[in-house]
């Protein structure tokens, strides 16, 4: 069962929201040192389709040699806000002695990664399906010795967003990490879900990225509505369930607000991907899923989800 499936959607969007807004200061104890095997770029791309440079930082093997690519894209607040897989985990020294090139963009805050429709006064124009799918990989390719074999993983935000970019990109992702993240974004509670990001939290217009609320974008970017076109896509989608624990990391003075909040963003994130469980069941459409017994919305949940999905995401793309 659905959680808040009592309430009006309005008063999801805003129980969803003011949960959003008790987490922006996620903060991690700082960067760890980068292992001496591995090599950190910061590379800025010029994205003709937006009409500006986008800042991207990319780990590659210090071992040389073809590499695949595996774009790994942060929440809500795209990286821009300093919260990042980058600055918040360990993701440097766990793929130090990995041959895989991450490329970790930085950008696109609320926009839930899609191409919007029309150019929004507050978040300005979002091209993002075309920067992640065509402009950006043409450059990495260019710069970096790839295989050209790719993966993407995200989360929260970008946990469902990854799903619609493989959705909309059918073979161009070998392989899909789903973290903590709500694949629905249709219907009462994802149309919730997407509004409490993009509007209630970012200050934008959800009209301006896909259309009023009965516009049918809504569903052809809903990866529940869409299934079937991720079959053939190594899929893992994992959450917690909302029970603070260890794993969460909380920073010692803002942890009663990260718990409450982050414990009810990943009660309804779990339930979504519950829901999308049952679904590619329902459809034969292959999927590993992760539910943890305890984790609420944070890095230290995350980084658990990223090091479980990397067995098959590395074997999807030969890492």
């Amino acid at each position: 069962m659905l959680p808040f499936k009592v309430l009006h959607s309005a008063n999801l969007r805003r129980v969803l929201a003011a949960a959003l807004l008790m987490l922006p200061a996620w903060a991690g104890l700082g960067p760890p040192s980068a292992s001496a095997e591995s090599i950190t770029t910061r590379v800025d791309v010029y994205s003709p389709s937006m009409g500006r440079w986008i800042p991207n930082d990319v780990i590659s093997p210090a071992s040389g040699g073809p590499a695949p690519t595996f774009y790994l894209l942060s929440g809500i607040g795209g990286g821009a806000d300093g919260i990042s897989w980058f600055n918040n985990t360990g993701v440097r020294e766990f793929f130090a002695d990995k041959h895989v090139n991450v490329v970790m963009p930085i950008g696109g805050q609320y926009s839930m990664y899609t191409d919007w429709i029309a150019d929004d006064p507050v978040l300005g124009r979002n091209k993002w399906q075309t920067y992640l799918t065509s402009e950006l990989p043409a450059a990495i390719d260019s710069r970096f010795d790839t295989t050209g074999v790719n993966a993407i993983g995200g989360v929260s935000m970008a946990g469902s967003a990854v799903l619609d970019l493989a959705m909309q990109t059918p073979g161009f992702y070998r392989a899909v990490g789903s973290y903590s993240g709500c694949p629905i974004t249709s219907g009462t509670l994802g149309q919730a879900m997407v509004r409490s990001m993009v509007e209630l939290r970012g200050g934008g217009n959800a009209a301006n990225m896909w259309g009023g609320s009965s516009d049918p974008r809504w569903v052809q970017h809903d990866p529940m509505r869409n299934a079937e076109r991720l079959r053939g896509t190594e899929l893992f989608i994992s959450s917690g369930n909302g029970v603070p624990s260890e794993i969460d990391d909380h920073h010692p003075a803002l942890a009663l607000p990260q718990t409450i909040g982050g414990g009810v963003l990943e009660m309804v994130t779990n339930a979504c991907a519950v829901a999308f469980q049952k679904e590619l069941e329902a459809q034969g459409i292959p999927a590993t899923f992760s539910f943890l017994p305890y984790g609420t919305h944070s890095w230290g949940l995350f980084e658990t989800e990223l090091r479980q999905s990397w067995p098959l995401i590395s074997r999807a793309i030969g890492a």
